[in-house]
């Protein structure tokens, strides 16, 4: 049995019992080696899934952001190592102690800033759902929180990119938007990889965890291993919801299909040693979750370095992250192969067993 046999295999055993509906793509040397649009987009209108479907892209929004720092970076815009007040002169939340903090871009990129999910106050937003204001105020009202460490000093997952959003925004005089649209989705042909919807008939429904899975409500929760997670899917056609970079952004598998590919082999957007970087450690030996043993932190996702700890099938080097709203995506420097999985279906499609079940059929 070959790869696509294998992962259609894997595809319809989840189909209907774990998943709604899917969107899969995998390239190998910048070549279209397996696609399949699978399941329903509207199960309750039986609308079938197609690869034009657009969905919600929940954290897959960080690599896009992350991609357009880094594009500044080699224009020379912006340096890894300046404090992000000279950008954000009013983002100044204090560390555990109460000192200033001193948050460096490369702290926002590489998740070690101190901004933690958990630490997000009741009239800010992470983007899923929460209060809806400005990207200013909401970075306003995050920053009068204490930070969960000093920068640098740990690692854990929140709104750093959501900061560095609002970072390309004050550099481009702009809103998100215009600014991710000038250095990523413009240049690279995203075309519907925006803050908003460009096709409503083409947006999925979200559907959360059960057998089979329930149709989201407005709001919805939902909880895993993590917590609860409370998720608004009206939020992406609220022109009012602020641009949060960490998780605000709609998208078709192959607009995070082509922003992946900078990274494993379309050269042109950022510079070969940028690309390096991006994929490398920049975690050191920071200690991370249980839940991630086996693998360090790059400046786009995370990084695996004990396959076998990890009880991963890919190689040391390989970097991997997802999106709660339903996906989850790979590059595989090794292999020269990019792994992009989106669902209508939350948290399976992210960091359920069908993200494990795909992986096993791409490495047998």
């Amino acid at each position: 049995m070959g790869l696509v046999e294998r992962v259609n295999a894997a595809v319809d055993a989840a189909l209907g019992q774990r998943i709604v509906g899917c969107v899969i793509l995998i390239n190998r040397d910048g070549e279209e080696i397996y696609a399949r649009a699978a399941g329903l987009a509207d199960r309750e209108a039986n609308v079938p899934m197609r690869r034009e479907a657009i969905f919600r892209l929940a954290s897959v929004t960080k690599p896009i952001v992350a991609t357009a720092v880094l594009r500044l970076v080699d224009l020379g815009l912006i340096g890894l190592n300046d404090r992000v007040t000279r950008y954000l002169p009013w983002f100044t939340p204090a560390n555990p102690d109460g000192s200033k903090a001193d948050i460096r871009i490369r702290h926002l990129l590489s998740h070690t800033s101190g901004l933690t999910y958990g630490n997000v106050p009741a009239d800010a937003s992470g983007g899923l759902s929460g209060p809806v204001n400005s990207l200013t105020e909401t970075l306003t009202n995050i920053a009068k929180v204490p930070l969960a460490f000093a920068p640098g000093t740990s690692w854990d997952y929140g709104t750093s990119i959501d900061v560095l959003g609002g970072v390309l925004a004050a550099i481009n005089g702009s809103n998100v938007e215009d600014a991710i649209g000038r250095y990523v989705t413009g240049p690279l042909g995203m075309a519907d990889a925006h803050f908003y919807v460009t096709d409503r008939d083409r947006l999925t429904v979200p559907y959360a965890d059960g057998n089979p899975p329930v149709r989201m409500g407005e709001p919805h929760a939902v909880a895993d291993r993590y917590g609860t997670t409370v998720f608004s899917p009206s939020r992406i056609l609220n022109p009012a919801a602020p641009q949060n970079g960490g998780a605000g952004m709609a998208g078709t598998a192959d607009d995070v299909m082509t922003m992946l590919e900078v990274y494993n082999g379309n050269p042109g957007l950022l510079a070969p040693e940028t690309v390096a970087a991006a994929l490398a450690n920049q975690i050191g030996d920071l200690p991370r979750r249980e839940v991630d043993v086996g693998k360090r932190f790059s400046f786009i996702g995370a990084l695996l370095d004990d396959p076998k700890a990890a009880k991963n099938p890919c190689p040391v080097g390989t970097v991997d992250w997802g999106g709660a709203w339903g996906h989850n995506w790979v590059v595989d420097p090794v292999n020269r192969m990019t792994i992009v999985v989106c669902t209508n279906t939350t948290f399976e499609g992210c960091n359920g067993p069908f993200r494990d079940d795909i992986l096993r059929a791409v490495y047998a």
